[in-house]
């Protein structure tokens, strides 16, 4: 009969990474991508597209546009052009509090 109990804990479990400040994340790299609107099409529909066809989407023109970071909507802003690229000015930041729960995500200063 063994006893679990009396097994230490192994490396790497929450108790010892709970309370761990998250800044070595900060060079992780992440997909963002800028969402000018949606549509669902049947398949029969994109297979009859042809070149100089045109998509609608579900977004009216000048409606801020969706900023999304792995598939996620973290803000919204409107297209801006630097130096000859497109860029998004951001005008709202979505901060879902339940996403961010409880991370410590700087380190903190003392």
């Amino acid at each position: 009969m063994s006893d679990e109990s009396n097994r230490p804990a192994e490396s790497g479990t929450s108790q010892t990474t709970e309370n761990r400040p998250l800044g070595f994340l900060m060079d992780v790299r992440l997909q963002v991508s800028v969402e000018l609107g949606r549509r669902r099409y049947r398949i029969s529909e994109l297979l009859s597209l042809d070149q100089g066809a045109i998509l609608e989407l579900d977004k009216v023109a000048g409606e801020p546009l969706d900023i999304r970071v792995n598939d996620h909507l973290i803000a919204r802003g409107e297209a801006v052009v630097v130096n000859d690229k497109f860029g998004v000015r951001l005008t709202e930041i979505i901060m879902n509090a339940d996403r961010m729960g409880g991370l410590d995500l700087m380190e903190k200063s003392s």
